[in-house]
């Protein structure tokens, strides 16, 4: 990772396998129509109301960052995404995890080879109390980093779901609720029956779920042990 000079106006971009295809064709076949915005390398607490210059010195130090340079990784970039939300918003929604309980879950292969264990998480909008407000109608994407020993299945998917896969990482995305009574969204997490694990070996990863609306982001540490 690098610095890139905040003193004009840069676009740094790294172009895709797909990418580099298209712009091989030629710029009529290389036409971008979405993209987003980030702001990763904000630390809104240098934000400075107290500033003796007055109001237009407020975000001065925040302005005169440096700004990193684009990484194809998208687990380390990209992880908070601007979004408009309207201007009574006092807090962005956030990912509950309900099921099975915790902020981590351990699958065990004597009692979990197949059949996996199911993740249940909902998003919640912030009320001043514990709990919160379910938000209707919301869809995710789920990431799970190494997919050596644990796959991700989608339970109960609809045909929106995409699967991509990057390298040992897999990504579900356009996941949604399919039960009518509620908005929870359920994933599997299956073992595989690697000989490593069999042998009483442990392996561990994440599985990172986002708020495709919303950016939301929650992060569950997962561990694979017999």
């Amino acid at each position: 990772m690098g610095y890139l000079n905040n003193s004009v106006i840069t676009v740094d971009a790294i172009l895709t396998k797909k990418g580099r295809e298209l712009l091989a064709q030629g710029r009529g076949n290389f036409n971008i129509t979405q993209f987003a915005l980030s702001d990763d390398e904000v630390d809104y607490d240098l934000w400075n109301p107290s500033h003796p210059e007055g109001s237009d010195y407020f975000g001065a130090v925040i302005e005169n960052m440096p700004i990193t340079e684009a990484i194809p990784d998208e687990t380390q970039s990209m992880k908070y995404k601007l979004i408009t939300l309207e201007k009574s918003t006092v807090a962005i929604p956030y990912i509950n995890f309900v099921k099975p309980g915790g902020t981590s879950i351990t699958i065990n292969y004597s009692t979990q080879p197949s059949t996996g264990t199911v993740i249940e998480f909902e998003t919640l909008q912030y009320t001043g109390q514990i709990g919160g407000t379910q938000l209707q109608a919301q869809t995710y994407s789920a990431t799970i980093l190494d997919t050596t020993y644990i796959d991700l299945q989608p339970v109960g998917a609809g045909s929106g779901v995409r699967t991509s896969v990057s390298g040992n990482s897999k990504t579900l995305s356009g996941l949604s609720s399919v039960d009518a009574t509620t908005n929870v969204v359920r994933l599997a997490l299956l073992g595989k029956p690697i000989q490593d694990i069999i042998n009483g070996s442990s392996k561990s990863t994440k599985v990172i779920i986002t708020n495709e609306l919303y950016g939301s982001r929650f992060v569950l540490p997962v561990t694979y042990t017999r």
